[in-house]
């Protein structure tokens, strides 16, 4: 039997960060495609300047200032963890071989969990609000100037599995990824000093961060429960060029990407790729590209 040292228990802990780091890094994750990431230093971040997206007009005259409106959009951290035990008998008996998987996993799950939250919040979009007061996805989101305020639509109303249009292509994506503190694999294991070791005869590994999702411009996304058709991508594609700002201005938004969940990738992938539909010659073949997202409802 091994004596545990001070020496023995950092082996075990590269040995375990290692196998974490190699989950980690082996997985490919969505969120920095839909979201942008923004670095947090507060418990809570507001966005007072969504909803004014800035754009050049011709100086006539003294300059035209534009104020930030109070838009008064929030987005509060949020606090994860995972923890994983080693029992101390198996560090003394050599059997450390047996977690490389579960750490492995641990780091899989790690960099996997912005994407759950980046997806947790999309899937809730048809029914959450924006910095607008309206629904991410909704059909009366309010454009215009005081007085001549008119309601647009970036939603397709259905009972099916919900797709989404994007443009992908600016600095601030649809949504948001708010980050404060970064996936780090941690570990209390001192066995002098450590109560845990002393009652349970275990040491702990784990993972912890700070993070949070949340919507920026609905304008850059319109969202879909209707059947995933050529037609109803079409009417999505064009929504969304027509869109403008609070001058009415357009926004020159160009959709680069559908977004959809496992069982509409094949569909997806039939009226964008096929070279027709139905014997004639299909006008939507490689018009955006497809994201499958195994987290997408």
């Amino acid at each position: 039997m091994r004596v545990i040292t001070a020496e023995l228990l950092a082996a075990a802990q590269r040995g375990f960060k290692t196998a974490f780091q190699k989950g980690f890094t082996g997985v490919a994750s969505l969120h920095t495609s839909v979201a942008t990431i923004i670095n947090s230093t507060a418990r809570e971040e507001t966005y007072g300047w969504l909803g004014d997206m800035p754009k050049l007009r011709e100086w006539i005259g003294d300059r035209h200032i534009k104020g930030l409106q109070a838009k008064g959009y929030s987005i509060t951290n949020r606090k994860f963890e995972a923890t994983i035990a080693v029992a101390r008998d198996d560090i003394e008996d050599d059997a450390l071989g047996l977690y490389a998987p579960r750490f492995e996993m641990l780091g899989n799950s790690a960099a996997s969990h912005p994407d759950e939250i980046v997806f947790e919040l999309i899937n809730a979009a048809f029914s959450s609000t924006c910095y607008d007061g309206q629904n991410f996805f909704d059909t009366d989101h309010p454009v215009g100037k005081e007085g001549n305020v008119q309601s647009v639509s970036n939603m397709q109303a259905g009972a099916g599995a919900s797709w989404i249009l994007a443009d992908l292509s600016r600095p601030l994506k649809p949504f948001i990824f708010q980050k404060r503190r970064d996936y780090n694999f941690t570990t209390k294991e001192d066995a002098k000093s450590s109560d845990h070791v002393f009652l349970r005869d275990e040491y702990l590994y784990g993972v912890d961060a700070r993070a949070a999702a949340g919507y920026g411009f609905w304008q850059m996304a319109f969202g879909s429960k209707a059947e995933l058709t050529a037609a109803n991508l079409k009417a999505a594609y064009e929504a969304i060029t027509s869109f403008t700002d609070d001058e009415g201005r357009k926004l020159g938004l160009k959709p680069t990407h559908i977004i959809v969940g496992p069982t509409l990738t094949f569909k997806a992938r039939e009226i964008l790729l096929a070279e027709q539909i139905n014997g004639t010659s299909n006008t939507v073949r490689n018009l955006v590209h497809v994201i499958e997202a195994p987290y997408l409802n």
